[in-house]
């Protein structure tokens, strides 16, 4: 029968975020860390060095360990490819909120995840292996958006955008808080009692996959280094030995068959009105239409491009792009438009790496050639839409002349 005993401040260390549960002969020591605290990253040192594990586990998967561990990370990154396979709306949420707690460490005189960092390294000189417990970054974004409403949706973009452009500045007792808490978990908190389902997807998910993948590292005595946020909720999972179906929660939701049925229905919609208009009122009037779609589609995408300063190239493409990518739920002009601002004008590895600051400055946008990728995708996808509802209004109207 299982038996789980924990003590919650640690012997042997001062600080009271350190725990230790003892399950079935095996002892787990959780380190609850801050972030963008200093002295997290001594923590995690201290405790990793005093206990000396079989193991040390990390709230970190192999993208964002990469890309905390390896300075050229961004040399690496085929941003074509993020296109390609539809993530850079992904990409730009990470970015936010690493922005955001890039612009408190600078505060706080401390790189965010700096504490995940020195536990790695502390681990791999004293030849302890590393196991990466979290879930893939992109499973969870992917699987919080889905669980939203559409207008739960656009209130998350409203605050992730607002975030973007937020520079906190911060009292000595703001600060002095900061560096005993993990923000990022508190600001997810702060949100999940406003939407309990990004709370279950971004906290409750992960404390069930955390501890289950904590419970499955090898060797009798594991230490894991989480976010404070985490650790409640891992510590009752760990001690009920929870059996998690991770593979329930690592994946993504497919489209509700509502959405496919309507992404397809208005392109229907749309040709079938252009189609009926030409037998009922003659070639000219769906000639018409047909250019009245093209133009409605055409305009606001380009005028989208050319607010973000994109290249010509871009622009075009965007203008050339919009009235057929708006009869195929597949691909959106904005993509298209994407595609072609990365490949007529890469950014630079050093507007990647200097992208977390750019982005608080507003004009600093349509500077970093990455950040102007961004501003393409949204400018010309907004126009498209606009185009979509105006034109085929117009359209569903002249069925009835």
């Amino acid at each position: 029968m299982s038996h789980a005993d924990e003590a919650e401040d640690a012997e042997g260390f001062s600080s009271s975020d350190v725990h230790r549960v003892d399950v079935d002969g095996r002892r787990f020591t959780i380190v609850g860390t801050a972030h963008i605290s200093r002295e997290s990253v001594d923590l995690v040192r201290e405790v990793i060095e005093g206990e000396d594990p079989d193991c040390v586990c990390l709230e970190l998967d192999a993208q964002r360990y990469e890309a905390l561990s390896q300075e050229q990370r961004w040399e690496d990154l085929d941003l074509r490819q993020v296109i390609r396979e539809r993530h850079l709306a992904t990409l730009l949420a990470n970015l936010i909120l690493g922005s955001y707690q890039r612009r408190l460490g600078q505060q706080l005189g401390v790189t965010p995840g700096s504490e995940l960092l020195e536990a790695g390294r502390t681990a791999e000189q004293m030849e302890i292996p590393i196991a990466l417990c979290d879930r893939d970054i992109r499973v969870t974004l992917r699987r919080a958006w889905h669980s939203l409403s559409p207008w739960r949706k656009l209130m998350l973009v409203s605050t992730f955008m607002a975030s973007a452009f937020d520079n906190p500045e911060l009292s000595e007792e703001e600060l002095r808080r900061i560096r005993q808490q993990d923000v990022l978990s508190e600001l997810m908190a702060e949100l999940g009692e406003h939407m309990p389902a990004l709370k279950r997807v971004l906290i409750d998910e992960r404390d069930a996959y955390l501890a289950r993948k904590i419970l499955d590292a090898e060797g009798a005595h594991v230490v894991a280094v989480v976010g404070a946020g985490h650790v409640e909720g891992m510590l009752r999972a760990i001690r009920e030995q929870r059996d998690v179906d991770l593979d329930a929660i690592n994946e993504v939701p497919a489209v509700s068959r509502v959405w496919k049925w309507i992404g397809w229905a208005i392109p229907v919609l749309i040709l079938g009105s252009i189609g009926w208009i030409g037998l009922t009122q003659g070639r000219a009037a769906a000639g018409e239409n047909a250019l009245f779609w093209f133009l409605a589609n055409a305009i606001p995408s380009g005028i989208g491009g050319l607010l973000a300063l994109a290249h010509p190239a871009t622009i075009a493409a965007a203008f050339l792009a919009a009235p057929f990518t708006s009869l195929t739920p597949v691909i959106g002009a904005g993509y298209v438009a994407a595609f072609v601002q990365a490949y007529v004008r890469p950014p630079k590895v050093t507007e990647f790496r200097t992208v977390g600051t750019d982005m608080s400055d507003v004009s600093a946008w349509w500077r970093n050639r990455l950040l102007k990728i961004f501003l393409v995708f949204i400018g010309t996808t907004l126009g498209s839409m606009i185009g979509t509802w105006v034109g085929g209004i117009e359209i569903v109207r002249n069925l009835f002349p």
